[in-house]
């Protein structure tokens, strides 16, 4: 179960980068056939390998898990964006999102 919603989120997100398995899998330093692989569930990634991933698509580990709330990038990218603002500028822009 785990090991097939982890498939299909790898894809999900390659695709939507619009990148083959080929590609990343050499991006990230292995072989040629390394993604394509863990997609077709005949391996699961190290530790080490699925931070290189997370890496690659530019979110966290919990990111790369947390589907339902987190839709796009570019609500990632805002989040990001919040968590570095000063704290009286970042209640601002929550009270406005609030008012949507």
């Amino acid at each position: 179960m785990y090991e097939e919603s982890f498939c299909k989120r790898l894809t999900e997100l390659r695709m939507e980068k619009g990148v083959s398995a080929r590609d990343m899998s050499l991006s990230i330093g292995q072989n040629e056939s390394y993604i394509n692989r863990i997609e077709n569930r005949k391996m699961m990634p190290s530790m080490t390998a699925f931070f290189y991933i997370c890496d690659y698509f530019d979110i966290t580990p919990g990111e790369f898990f947390h589907t339902e709330e987190i839709q796009s990038k570019d609500i990632l990218d805002a989040a990001k964006k919040l968590q570095t603002m000063e704290p009286d500028k970042r209640k601002l822009i929550l009270e406005l999102i609030q008012k949507f």
